[in-house]
């Protein structure tokens, strides 16, 4: 953590060091909260007003009332970002419960808490990007939607890590989760897509996957950019197998190629030309003038 790192918490920018949140919050105590993650590209923070809009639904979906407009949170995150002196860098919004009791009453926090961070990231090494990354199926399939709905980009997080262990285990960075029907549902920290026979396919969101801004990104502006169509359908692993490109979409992991998945290599075990021309126009798009619809 930078010491000179300024952060945003319930009203006022101070030192990293100083910002701190109560033993009783129950963001901390129980994962009841929910948060965004933002990337800024030359000083535009990119589809702001898009992970603005998820997050106050997530905080709908868990009863949580923030302490601040949407309007006041986008001059906290901007003045996190020049206080820090960022041009490109990465935001984690988040939401907290509260302070309250040792039970679960989520009601007995009088005042949700706030925290806007700005700091860089690198998800990956850089020469992933080059060469594709490897992958695992994970053996934890992801929580069904009826126990979590998958839409609540919340603090809990533990489904995810749990697998991200097992890609850990193995000498990877993801893992690809299915949902309890055995079908492809999305990585632990990332969406995914397949390209075959000139489509780019993926889950649709009935499948148990976030929606996710990138994911949008590359289906809305990208794909129909480059004249490449995009259906979102039900998949199992034998699609991912039989793919000629599979790569992953994400806030910090942008886009991203998959090699392999377990010991299948996928194509020519390289990041594909669909894959590298999605990713010459997300970088073309988000230099020239990063949108913050």
């Amino acid at each position: 953590m930078p010491s000179a790192l300024k952060i945003w918490i319930d009203g006022a920018l101070v030192p990293a060091a100083e910002a701190k949140v109560s033993v009783y919050d129950h963001g901390l105590l129980y994962g009841d909260g929910c948060f965004e993650g933002i990337r800024v590209y030359g000083g535009r923070i990119f589809k702001m007003r898009s992970h603005l809009e998820r997050l106050w639904e997530s905080a709908e979906r868990i009863r949580l009332k923030p302490a601040y407009s949407p309007a006041q949170i986008e001059v906290a995150m901007r003045e996190t970002v020049a206080a820090n002196g960022l041009r490109d860098a990465y935001i984690r919004l988040v939401f907290t419960r509260g302070a309250g009791t040792l039970g679960l009453h989520p009601f007995k926090c009088p005042k949700p808490g706030t925290i806007v961070i700005a700091d860089s990231i690198q998800l990956y090494p850089a020469e992933l990007y080059e060469k594709g990354m490897r992958v695992i199926v994970a053996q934890r399939p992801r929580i069904p939607i009826e126990c979590l709905d998958p839409a609540i980009k919340s603090l809990n997080y533990l489904n995810n890590i749990l697998a991200k262990i097992e890609a850990i285990d193995a000498d990877v960075l993801e893992a690809i989760m299915l949902n309890t029907h055995g079908e492809v549902a999305e990585c632990t920290g990332d969406n995914i897509f397949a390209v075959h026979k000139g489509r780019i396919l993926t889950p649709p969101e009935s499948a148990g996957i976030l929606h996710g801004i990138t994911r949008r990104f590359v289906m809305e502006t990208l794909a129909p950019a480059l004249g490449i169509p995009v259906e979102e359908r039900s998949m199992h692993l034998d699609d991912l197998h039989a793919a000629e490109e599979v790569f992953l979409t994400g806030t910090a992991a942008e886009i991203i190629g998959v090699s392999a998945i377990g010991g299948r290599t996928i194509g020519a075990g390289t990041v594909g030309p669909v894959t590298k021309s999605l990713i010459t126009e997300f970088r073309v798009r988000v230099a020239e003038d990063a949108p913050e619809d």
